[in-house]
């Protein structure tokens, strides 16, 4: 059978741990599919309590008679390791997981399907890295929870205190009614419930959890979702309105909305035929994971731009041989941190560079170290950061986000990292902090945009 045993029915799968630095991953691979499908389940997770009754493996073996399909518990959950719970992982370091999963389970292209919140980390992934998803499902995942005047579906401020008391009181029972009202008064179902959330993370950390989901906010990534996307609803389900679903499919090219009966939520219990029936058919679309890669041409990056503050005096005051030397030491140093925290140094523009980064976060600290970095040796910069889709042309990029980023950097104070509204949203949870510098008219970009200045981590 090679690296993984495969399970069948009435056992339990190997479970096996992938790394992603010093922390573990458990993971367990089911099937041997023409496609590779990997399942996020979000903070919701615990491979153990797939396995636990019939009814709630049943399905995911049947999803594994038509592909190969590899679940895992993220960081934080289940049987994998924990996280400090006063600096979570950006929203990057969760598709960074599902990557370390894939590449321990030697999985080059997979469909991503993410459930509740675990739909926010393989959508950050479809938009940033299109090579390794075959294709998109979500269910019951929203692009952002709380409301908004853009976005009036949105949870208002009753519907958050209500979910934070239910997590704060831990009230399994009520949390189990309202997630599987279908078998909520059967005390067999029930004790699985208890079982199932003690195994998935302790009070305080799903109380964390829940908090960082509010405010987790990835609508602008949606556009730059390139792969085939199936979205699914249950009709009743009482964590969010079928309005979360259609948002998602409207905004992101070709997605198929598909709102199924019943209220349950997951693959199990109610109305389990018509949900696997819709991914099934998507499947059976999908290009095997043997296909070979098509280049891709447009995706989501974030994109850094700095700038030596007063080059110009500082070139005059120095004479042009010290000069010469300053600027080396600026591009050495530049190179070396962009390098070291994971982007690209795409070219230098005299007196700055242009960078990308696969995820804000590492763009984030990338522009911290070398803000301090070159203050430390008289060569101060402003940066500015933004997180958008950006055209690939050779070793170089375009596009209106590699235009807004450079507005942002002109914005910026000297020795300062300034950013867009849309990177302070994609590390909500994490231990970068900003503060808020309103609302701003950017040269040649439409409307208004609110920026903020990075803050020492």
């Amino acid at each position: 059978m090679g690296k993984h045993s495969y399970t069948r029915p009435g056992m339990e799968p190997e479970t096996r741990y992938a790394r992603l630095g010093d922390d573990r991953i458990a993971y367990q691979v089911v099937g041997d599919g023409p496609v590779d499908l990997v399942m996020s389940w979000g903070m919701f997770s615990t491979l153990d309590a797939v396995w636990q009754m019939s009814e709630t493996a049943a399905p995911y073996l049947r999803l594994a008679e038509v592909c190969r399909l590899i679940l895992f518990d993220r960081l934080g959950t289940g049987w994998s390791d924990a996280v400090p719970l006063d600096a979570l992982p950006p929203l990057e370091s969760r598709w960074n997981e599902i990557q370390a999963v894939m590449d321990d389970a030697r999985s080059k292209r997979a469909v991503l399907m993410g459930m509740r919140d675990g739909g926010l980390p393989v959508m950050f992934g479809a938009a940033t890295a299109p090579d390794r998803a075959s294709g998109l499902i979500l269910m019951h995942a929203a692009a952002r929870h709380r409301w908004d005047v853009d976005y009036p579906f949105g949870m208002d401020d009753s519907w958050v205190a209500e979910s934070r008391k239910l997590m704060a009181d831990w009230d399994i029972d009520q949390m189990f009614a309202t997630s599987f009202p279908s078998r909520a008064d059967q005390e067999r179902y029930l004790q699985w419930g208890r079982r199932s959330m003690r195994r998935m993370a302790t009070p305080t950390a799903m109380a964390a959890y829940i908090e960082e989901m509010m405010d987790v906010d990835v609508r602008d990534l949606l556009p730059s979702i390139q792969v085939p996307t199936l979205v699914l609803h249950r009709q009743g389900y009482r964590w969010g309105a079928p309005e979360f679903g259609r948002y998602v499919a409207d905004n992101i090219a070709d997605a198929r909305f598909v709102e199924l009966p019943g209220t349950d939520d997951d693959l199990f219990f109610d109305e389990t035929a018509a949900v696997l029936a819709a991914i099934n058919r998507f499947l059976a679309q999908v290009e095997p994971r043997t296909a070979e890669r098509r280049s891709t041409e447009r995706l989501m990056a974030t994109i850094m731009f700095t700038d030596i503050v007063d080059s110009t005096m500082r070139a005059g005051a120095s004479g042009d041989s010290s000069w010469v030397g300053q600027l080396q030491t600026h591009d050495d140093m530049s190179q070396d941190v962009i390098t070291r925290h994971g982007g690209r140094l795409v070219k230098t523009t005299g007196d700055g560079v242009l960078a990308v980064f696969d995820g804000p976060g590492r763009g984030l600290m990338a522009a911290d170290t070398l803000s301090l970095s070159l203050e430390r040796v008289g060569l101060p910069v402003r940066a500015g950061l933004h997180t958008g889709e950006v055209e690939l042309r050779g070793e170089d990029v375009a596009g209106v986000g590699v235009h807004i980023a450079a507005r942002v950097m002109s914005v910026a104070s000297p020795a300062e990292v300034m950013v867009s509204r849309t990177v302070r949203d994609l590390v909500v949870g994490s231990d970068f902090r900003f503060e808020d510098r309103g609302s701003h008219h950017l040269k040649g970009i439409e409307g208004e945009w609110q920026l903020y200045a990075l803050t020492r981590r």
